[in-house]
């Protein structure tokens, strides 16, 4: 299959480009804090205490500061919602770029993981190091406190290795629970483990206020290998007679060719001398500026999503559909959203802590202010929820008027938040492919439209939707068939192009009901033949950009993306639009 290259560009090209020039960056900083520290080890106490430990560790530190810095601000949904609206950032290519924000946050989080190894392998140096290469004539830039201390002492009984270990700890557990086998198997672990990046922030905070490594204050005073005649050094060490004359504060002298000066002393011919001890004091802790920032935007976005969902929602109505869905419609004071974008939903009465994104299935319009969401039941918080709000579980449909005598659990709504559907409205043709229960970020679309279709870029739509048995399509068969009898009304019949495919049958079925006849025609049964498919399209659409939505299994979703990127003889482009739940 031909590769397009502005579409591979247009999709991937972007993505993959920023990872690298990011990967690049990193490795720039490394190097560069690398190459400084190392010219500090020419100074012979630093070279003899410490070795390359030192260099390693600031490096990797200085690579850390900068991740830890960054992997919070994607995962400031408010902030990125307001971004990603319309008339907040014009570009469709910069908006798109915000919808990879998942992406940059695990970019940030995998380099943590790894130079957090880096640098504590380099600290592990650095503690052998101080207690083997115990020095006493700078007792200020010695952590061990005496030769041949134990290097454990300095890793245990320190607040900088006390706190290590347990970052060390922290950093493990969230990273094995993000991965994806854990995640899929149990969301729980996942959820309470990552949760625990504000207890390592805390003691990032505890960690750098150590104060271990140290620099000098007084580097006019005492040049870095300077020769200082103070007492210390006349009782290691003889000195010339042509240096026992009263020495001036600070004087640099060549060194007379006759006399037989010690290598330490001696740098290009010439010798520094100096009359004053070197002084050392513990650096600032930068990383307080790094993350001081992001911390305090991540915290107050809190606070504000706090605040603004701490007021329960009424809901107006729980439907229960087939194959274990259920809908619940509510209604909220001064709640607006645009189509594709989701919410995120807390029942105390379920889960204390526990939170879950739903995508809209309805947003609130000019004319209603009732919004609504579709659930799967699969896991035990579904469950949970799903036995709270109806008043049995084995009911098949129902609708609970809020008027009927029945406390329903308080239920919080945060958000809405943004996500990559809010697009399928902004081109002029878009292919909107959804797998079984997938098809709910498409509903709040298609109920838009049913509003009104004229204010919006999007003049045609192919909306595919896959499911394995037949009855699932009756979760929207209304909402279909009311758009499908508004358009014929407006006598614009091919402003959508519905395609209905059941992959599992045992022979012809249909939706039940005469008024899903309009569906039943466009009931296949199999798989899409997506090859097949993207030709057609293609052809009716020359030389247009069209805007690929999917969500559903990720074989489809691969499928489409490396289509996306195929190139075509019709001059029309495909732009892949990946869901992803910030």
């Amino acid at each position: 299959m031909a590769v397009s290259w502005r579409s591979w560009l247009a999709n991937e090209g972007s993505k993959h480009l920023f990872l690298f020039l990011w990967l690049s960056l990193n490795v720039w900083l490394f190097w560069k804090t690398f190459l400084l520290y190392y010219r500090g080890l020419q100074y012979y106490y630093l070279h003899q205490m410490l070795g390359l430990g030192l260099c390693v560790s600031r490096a990797s530190a200085s690579v850390l500061n900068l991740n830890c810095c960054l992997v919070l601000l994607p995962m400031c949904r408010v902030l990125l919602a307001f971004l990603r609206g319309s008339q907040k950032v014009a570009s469709r290519k910069t908006r798109r770029l915000i919808d990879k924000s998942k992406t940059f946050h695990v970019t940030c989080g995998v380099t943590i993981c790894i130079f957090s190894v880096l640098h504590v392998a380099a600290h592990l140096v650095n503690a052998l190091n101080f207690s083997e290469n115990y020095n006493e004539d700078f007792l200020a830039i010695n952590a061990a406190h005496y030769r041949g201390e134990d290097p454990r002492k300095l890793l245990f009984a320190t607040v900088p290795g006390l706190t290590g270990v347990f970052m060390v700890l922290v950093l493990f557990l969230m990273c094995t629970a993000s991965t994806y086998a854990i995640r899929i198997s149990n969301y729980d672990i996942f959820w309470y483990t990552h949760n625990l990046f504000f207890v390592f922030y805390m003691l990032l905070m505890l960690h750098v206020s150590g104060g271990v490594l140290k620099y000098q204050t007084n580097l006019e005073e005492h040049p870095p290998g300077c020769f200082n005649p103070n007492k210390t050094l006349r009782e290691n060490m003889t000195v010339p007679k042509a240096f026992q004359e009263p020495f001036p504060n600070h004087t640099t002298e060549p060194f007379p060719e006759d006399l037989s000066v010690p290598e330490p002393f001696v740098q290009n011919n010439f010798m520094r001398i100096c009359s004053e001890e070197p002084k050392f004091q513990s650096h600032f802790p930068e990383t307080w500026f790094w993350i001081s920032g992001p911390l305090c935007l991540y915290c107050v976005e809190r606070l504000y999503r706090y605040i603004r969902s701490n007021k329960p929602v009424t809901i107006t109505s729980v439907i229960s559909h087939p194959s274990n869905v259920l809908e619940v419609r509510m209604i909220k004071d001064d709640f607006q959203a645009r189509p594709g974008q989701y919410v995120i939903l807390h029942c105390p009465r379920v889960s204390g802590l526990e939170s879950h994104p739903f995508t809209l299935t309805m947003c609130p319009t000019d004319t209603k202010a009732t919004f609504g969401v579709h659930l799967k039941v699969v896991g035990d918080w579904t469950e949970r929820f799903r036995d709270l709000l109806l008043l049995h579980s084995n009911q098949d449909t129902e609708i609970l008027p809020i008027f009927q005598q029945r406390r329903y659990p308080k239920l919080y709504v945060d958000g809405p938040f943004g996500s990559p559907f809010e697009e399928s409205l902004n081109y002029e043709v878009s292919l909107c492919v959804a797998g079984g229960i997938g098809v709910t970020p498409f509903a709040s679309v298609l109920n838009t439209l049913l509003d009104g279709w004229k204010r919006y870029k999007l003049r045609r739509l192919y909306f595919i939707w896959v499911c394995r048995d037949v009855e699932s399509f009756r979760w929207f068969a209304d909402l279909l068939c009311m758009l499908h009898d508004k358009l014929w009304q407006e006598n614009r019949p091919d402003y959508i192009n519905i395609q209905l495919y059941l992959s599992q049958t045992d022979g012809i079925q249909k939706i039940i009901g005469e008024k899903y006849q309009a569906l039943n025609s466009r009931l296949l049964i199999g798989r899409p033949r997506w090859k097949l498919l993207f030709d057609e399209i293609a052809k009716c659409n020359r030389r247009k950009t069209i805007g690929v939505f999917c969500c559903g299994p990720n074989k489809i979703s691969k499928i489409l993306h490396k289509l996306s990127n195929s190139s075509n003889s019709y001059g029309t482009r495909f732009e892949y639009n990946k869901e992803s739940f910030s």
